[in-house]
């Protein structure tokens, strides 16, 4: 049954839930496959609109992390815990506004291991909507380069992206990868708990804590390095070329679909929704 459906089979109104209860784990996995379906066969203009919008909305909450852990003297857990906080901005503009995530996207695959979505749309899908998040993160990059904001505090942003940058084509790559994998385990999580809210201020709690703990474990995800390495190239950061940037988006891709697609949508799709015995 999907949790929008009514339930028919006699029990008293009094033993179902109440409107503002939480989704049960079993009925987010419906509704996470019913999205899956509406977002791969979604057409071309609105996923490539709403794909360069959540690029956007990513690079706010990359600034915003940018900023406010520049010059901290809050000690080293205490910056990482308020950056990760501020950073949750750019998912909460992505789910509740609305837009196409590619980290989020690789839950598709629960429709998919569902026989859903066919291959050739889950492809279509990914593709689309990775590349339009670059040009939503780059392009945001420029448009903050050409404000002048990373001049504020005397330099103290811009000093902050360069580090940040440099330190991310710094990763060896099987560290960048299990890095992703973490990363988009605690962002697929984070989307998956939104779901279960029925209220705006459910879904933002939601997202907080998931997406402020994988920014404080410096976890990768893949299109904020959209915007924290064009970044770091247009300041000529230490390191930062395009072949860098390529060899850190790379990895960090591929851990971010294994982390979503394994260790979330696949795992619930198996304890939920796999044809067989019914679950509880």
């Amino acid at each position: 049954m999907l949790p929008d459906e009514p339930d028919h089979d006699g029990l008293d109104h009094a033993m179902e839930p109440l409107p503002q209860d939480a989704y049960a784990p079993v009925e987010i996995a419906h509704l996470v496959e019913n999205v899956g379906v509406r977002k791969a066969t979604l057409a071309f203009i609105p996923l490539v609109v709403l794909g360069v919008l959540a690029g956007a909305f990513i690079a706010f909450g990359a600034m915003f992390f940018t900023t406010t852990i520049a010059g901290s003297t809050a000690g080293f857990g205490l910056t990482r815990l308020i950056g990760g906080l501020v950073f949750s901005l750019g998912l909460i503009l992505v789910l509740i506004a609305g837009a196409e995530l590619f980290t989020g996207n690789i839950l598709i695959v629960m429709a998919w291991a569902d026989r859903r979505v066919s291959t050739p749309q889950l492809m279509r899908n990914w593709v689309i909507v990775f590349f339009a998040n670059f040009i939503g993160a780059a392009a945001t990059a420029q448009m903050v380069v050409w404000s002048g904001v990373l001049t504020l505090g005397n330099d103290v942003v811009a000093d902050t992206a360069v580090a940040i940058a440099s330190s991310k084509v710094a990763l060896p790559w099987g560290e960048a990868f299990m890095r992703g994998v973490l990363c988009n385990t605690l962002v697929c999580l984070a989307v998956w708990l939104s779901l279960s809210a029925r209220r705006v201020t459910g879904k933002i709690l939601a997202i907080i804590f998931p997406i402020t703990a994988f920014v404080a474990l410096g976890f990768e995800h893949s299109i904020a390095n959209m915007y924290f390495l064009p970044v770091g190239w247009l300041l000529a950061a230490d390191g930062v070329t395009w072949s860098a940037i390529a060899g850190n988006l790379i990895p960090v891709t591929l851990g971010n679909i294994v982390g979503g697609s394994v260790f979330v949508a696949l795992v619930y799709w198996l304890v939920y929704l796999r044809p067989g015995p019914q679950k509880d």
